[in-house]
């Protein structure tokens, strides 16, 4: 590991010091890390450079919304290879919330995620990718479930 060092204002220090005790770091290097890993994973997606990702997508629908919830699982079902899990929870009456963890090459992840925010009835929805660096994890999951049941 390597030491580098690094000048800031009175003013900015404070403040990170504050943002150290209030997320709970152990120390400054610890804050530092994350937030360089945090910026330059977000720079990856961003460029189009994130080759693998797992991701976070979140939604609100209404499943009395004609076969809104039979298209949405059917979705799941035919991306069997990025989909890892599924969670579903009923607000009220008439609404739902699913989230889906994904996992897989960037690109394929993010057109699913879109895809399904943009089905009729789904009224808001959130994808929050995080990058990763190899696809390990990715291609064991889809060997898995390639296999078939017996």
């Amino acid at each position: 590991m390597r030491r580098i060092t690094i000048s800031v204002d009175d003013a900015l220090a404070d403040t990170f010091d504050r943002l150290v005790k209030e997320k709970g770091y152990g120390n400054r290097s610890e804050a530092f890390r994350d937030l360089l890993r945090g910026a330059l994973g977000e720079e990856r997606l961003q460029e189009g450079t994130a080759k693998y990702c797992v991701g976070a997508l979140s939604y609100v629908y209404n499943h009395h919304e004609r076969q809104l919830s039979r298209r949405l699982t059917s979705m799941q079902h035919d991306h069997h290879d990025i989909t890892v899990s599924a969670m579903h929870a009923h607000l009220d009456h008439d609404n739902c919330i699913e989230t889906v963890i994904l996992r897989g090459p960037t690109q394929t992840v993010t057109q699913f995620a879109q895809a399904v925010m943009a089905q009729n009835g789904v009224r808001h929805g959130n994808f929050y990718p995080v990058p990763i660096d190899t696809a390990a994890s990715a291609v064991k999951h889809r060997h898995i479930h390639a296999r078939p049941y017996t």
